[in-house]
């Protein structure tokens, strides 16, 4: 406190340069050790030439997220050159912008920038605790929300045939899968359509997600996703830690298989795929394995329809063998009862011999009677035929006509008593040889 008293107590005022220099002597008195600092990394910049690398530490409110404390910071090529490598490394993280860290610093205060951190070290285990924090806390969420196995309880396919690759096109792992997969030793068909993404950086979880939105609207094309991707460093796969893509994927309408190339750790996406697999060949080799299965079980019904055939064919075989040696016995011995049976028959036939011919005789006998008395009926009946005809004959009007008579019609109905005309009638008078009007008068 002298400094600044001693200050205040000079009449002559001081230069802006001369102040910061007091301010820098009176913090380097206060703070001459390094202090380890929790903070949240923003702003980070590599100077591509130097080396050096340039930041911004951070404290947020943890309820409203708002910054509450901000201090540039410095970590000088020499140490950034061993402290990055290490630190991602542990952390399987980038080291940039967004990462919790517990850095080790000491306090510099410039006369032009003013107040500065200058890192020396930086505890990996610190980020590396807060990235698995993270992680856990979206696989809770994932599980709370009822997503997190869905995937895994899609059917895959017996044969997946149709597959939607995810990836970048000039990833050597895309290559590697593909000719792998179109020429399987065993010769099947794979029909692989590329949907192209970026597999590594902060525009990673957008772009998969946006290929999974076109996949899913040709869904019925196909048998399964793959999300693939070659070899790279922990740093370059914490992408596919996120919540989102995660979720896509999780919920996806299709089973999900992923190669991202990295067995140490499972990501997220691992997680709730339907199949994990460690690379892009692996996955290849997957499904061609699983259209071997396929092909086993095949070759397996194969066998057992051609050896039960053969058992059938056998029995049958068996059967007709002794069919074949009990058909002549059995043959004569029908042979041998039909023969009696005939015999019997026929001693029956020579025993009923005279009465059939008593009865043909008889039935000769009836049938010349009924002959005869059917002549006399109809004799008998053309004559009283005969007899009915005269009679109609004589009574018949025309009959009586010829015989001179006439008859006598009025409104056509004939007139059988005078008592039934009026002077003035109309009538008709009908002779045997015709009809003529008259009056009565």
């Amino acid at each position: 406190m002298l400094l600044f008293n001693d200050m205040a107590d000079s009449d002559s005022p001081m230069t802006l340069s001369e102040l910061n220099e007091r301010i820098r002597l009176a913090i380097h008195a206060s703070f001459y050790e390094t202090y380890w600092v929790r903070a949240e990394t923003s702003d980070v910049r590599i100077n591509s030439s130097s080396g050096h690398c340039y930041l911004e530490f951070v404290e947020k409110d943890e309820l409203t997220g708002q910054i509450v404390a901000k201090a540039r910071g410095t970590v000088w090529a020499r140490t950034f050159h061993t402290l990055r490598p290490y630190f991602e490394n542990v952390t399987g993280q980038t080291f940039g912008s967004g990462l919790k860290v517990m850095a080790n610093v000491s306090i510099e205060f410039h006369k032009l920038y003013g107040y500065s951190l200058t890192v020396h070290d930086i505890d990996p285990s610190f980020t590396l605790g807060d990235l698995v924090r993270k992680k856990q806390e979206i696989i809770l969420r994932l599980k709370e929300e009822g997503v997190f196995d869905l995937n895994r309880e899609l059917a895959l396919p017996d044969l997946p045939q149709c597959i939607a690759v995810i990836t970048s096109p000039e990833a050597a792992g895309y290559g590697d899968f593909v000719n792998q997969l179109l020429h399987n030793p065993a010769g099947y068909a794979f029909y692989p359509k590329l949907f192209p993404a970026v597999m590594q950086g902060e525009k990673t979880e957008e772009s998969v997600i946006a290929a999974l939105d076109r996949i899913s609207q040709h869904a019925d094309l196909f048998d399964a996703v793959v999300i693939i991707r070659g070899g790279g460093s922990a740093s370059d796969l914490y992408c596919f830690d996120s919540y989102l893509l995660a979720a896509h994927c999780a919920q996806f309408p299709l089973p999900v298989i992923t190669g991202i190339g990295h067995e140490r750790d499972d990501s997220i996406v691992d997680m709730v795929a339907h199949t994990r697999m460690k690379t892009p060949t692996a996955v290849a080799a997957f499904l061609i394995d699983r259209m071997d299965g396929q092909t086993g079980l095949l070759n397996d019904l194969h066998q057992a329809v051609c050896t039960g055939t053969t058992n059938i064919l056998a029995v049958y075989e068996t059967d007709l063998k002794l069919l074949a040696a009990r058909f002549p016995a059995s043959v004569s011995f029908l042979i041998g009862r039909s023969r009696t049976r005939l015999l019997t028959l026929s001693s029956q036939l020579s025993v009923t011999h005279l009465p059939i011919m008593e009865q043909q005789s008889l039935l000769t006998g009836t049938k010349l009677r009924l002959q005869s008395l059917s002549d006399l009926l109809f004799k008998n009946k053309s004559g009283e035929l005969d007899m009915d005809g005269q009679f109609l004959k004589f009574v018949s009007p025309n009959y009586i006509l010829a015989r001179g008579y006439s008859l006598t019609l009025k409104d056509g109905k004939i007139v059988k008593r005078a008592a039934g005309l009026a002077a003035g009638d109309a009538v008709i008078l009908r002779y045997a040889d015709g009809e003529r009007e008259a009056v009565v008068q």
